[in-house]
């Protein structure tokens, strides 16, 4: 499988899933039939009279094209990266390198995707991967070209990570075209689509396919369902628009599922119901909030249903239940079989998640479930959903159990993984509990080891929990880059931690050198 590059978005498959970004590129044309200074979509139903026959596909997609690729724009980001100060850490030349003064190190780097202009005062709608530093990046500038080649610097008005969904807005001299959303439930398998866009950085560009599936979910997350299409879509078109045949947009192109990295005609656009709303937010700066049970789930398949005899892909299984958050409070247990939610089936399509995180926070609603293979229904009040840093954050471990073998998370490029070769999170009572610690437990926990460092070599490994450095106690991250800096300082080849080892109740203390 080829190797993720920035705008990949992966997705659990056999084959990466790798993000689009789409561009649009065609004469700019402003004339309507509406009276002077009225500012109307390129998509308004009077415009689109004529354009598309109603009973299906044109002979050519030309005239559509003309009417709505010149709302489709260009964006591109100049980014400043931090890099590592060794460039030869791990070979034998780092030994030199690690004497000498080491300065933090940046280099440029660049995104490129699309957009779509959703008003006449210069929104733009993108995927927020689009607009997204890399790692241990920050981002300088974005930049929005119209299909003119006109430039505008853009401003970020709102992103949303959850959605994979962006905001941004330019300022001019005159009016911008815009497009507006359609109603993407009305969307159905066989009717003719359209994409205009930018893949591989080409320029404009216009393929056209159909809808092969309404609300595809890939993978379970409070937002993954898309429209599924067969029109060409290549890296280079994520955040840009899916027309039908009305001219309305009816997704924002986001993903492809793709063995090659390339277009094997299955592409993936967030629907037009689940984007529309979210934008309205970021564009009103509104704080967006989610629903949260705090459970973790497994759908019904084949196998699961034998067991219990039940329906196939109906329901979803509880595996955890995270203590003191809504569902527990409302007393699902794990094993149960959520089956309804808010009087609504829970479905391949219409997932546990995805109806949960469309109530409000607060709300109280009836979860029908199976236990025991009896019939129950309980009352939650739904809680907050959790940043997705914060649910990362939350399943770190969840997964280890005590296998210390799995492969290691490598560090980042900070300090603490430049000088002990360790990634470190502090320890919330959530990931206490991932470790089997006591909830109040304080300290450093150790996510990834460096497998050439010292501190490997030392014995130190995910799960271990840093307790203090050089006798002084560490919560935070920053402590501990503290106490790199004062041994440093003082000449010390070396720092002495004490470790609570993850199979160990008893700390122990390690001296780790400095590299």
């Amino acid at each position: 499988m080829p190797s993720k590059t920035k705008d990949e978005k992966p997705v659990r498959y056999a084959y990466g899933l790798t993000s689009a970004l789409l561009v649009g590129g065609a004469a700019l044309s402003l004339v309507t039939g509406h009276p002077a200074g009225a500012q109307v979509a390129q998509n308004d139903d009077s415009r689109m009279a004529g354009v598309v026959p109603r009973a299906g596909a044109p002979e050519s997609f030309a005239d559509l094209t003309e009417q709505l690729a010149p709302a489709v724009v260009n964006i591109s980001t100049r980014q400043r990266v931090e890099v590592a100060a060794n460039p030869f850490a791990g070979s034998p030349l780092g030994q030199f390198f690690r004497q000498q003064p080491q300065q933090p190190q940046t280099r440029e780097g660049t995104s490129l995707g699309s957009g779509f202009i959703i008003s006449s005062d210069g929104y733009i709608v993108t995927n927020n991967h689009v607009v997204s530093p890399a790692q241990n990046g920050t981002i300088e500038e974005i930049t929005v070209t119209l299909p003119d080649g006109t430039e505008y610097a853009a401003e970020l008005v709102g992103n949303d990570a959850a959605s994979d969904l962006a905001v941004l807005k330019i300022s001019g001299s005159r009016p911008f075209p815009f497009v507006e959303f359609g109603d993407s439930t009305k969307a159905r398998v066989g009717d003719w689509v359209v994409a205009i866009g930018n893949p591989f950085g080409l320029g404009g560009t216009v393929t056209s396919g159909i809808v092969s599936s309404v609300l595809r979910n890939t993978g379970g997350g409070a937002y993954d369902r898309y429209i599924q299409t067969d029109a060409s879509i290549n890296r280079g078109n994520s955040g840009g628009p899916l027309f039908d045949m009305q001219g309305n947009v009816i997704g924002i192109n986001n993903a492809i599922y793709s063995p090659t990295g390339g277009s094997v005609g299955i592409g993936f656009a967030i629907p037009a119901e689940v984007a529309a709303p979210i934008v309205e937010q970021l564009k009103a700066g509104t704080a967006i909030e989610r629903g949260y049970l705090g459970v973790s789930i497994q759908p019904v398949d084949e196998d699961l249903a034998d067991s219990l005899g039940l329906q196939k892909n109906r329901g979803e299984l509880v595996q955890v239940v995270v203590p003191d958050e809504a569902a527990d409070k409302a007393g699902i247990r794990a094993g149960d079989i959520v089956t309804r939610v808010n009087n609504k089936e829970v479905t391949d399509q219409q997932t546990l998640s995805f109806l949960v995180a469309n109530v409000k926070p607060g709300t109280r609603i009836p979860i029908e479930l199976l236990r025991d293979g009896q019939r129950r229904t309980v009352t939650a009040t739904v809680g907050k959903r959790p940043t997705e840093e914060e649910l990362a954050r939350s399943q770190m471990f969840s997964q280890d159990g005590d296998d210390q073998d799995l492969p290691q998370t490598m560090p980042s490029d900070n300090l603490i993984g430049e000088k002990l070769g360790l990634q470190v999170v502090p320890v919330t009572p959530d990931i206490a509990r991932q470790l089997g610690a006591p909830a109040d437990s304080k300290g450093l926990a150790i996510s990834g080891v460096d497998p050439s460092s010292d501190a490997a070599a030392k014995g130190l490994a995910r799960r271990d929990i840093i307790l203090s450095a050089n006798y002084q106690e560490v919560t935070t991250v920053e402590q501990l880059e503290a106490a790199i800096r004062a041994a440093e300082a003082a000449g010390r080849e070396a720092i002495l931690l004490r470790i609570k080892p993850s199979r160990s109740s008893n700390p122990i203390y390690r001296p780790v050198r400095i590299r």
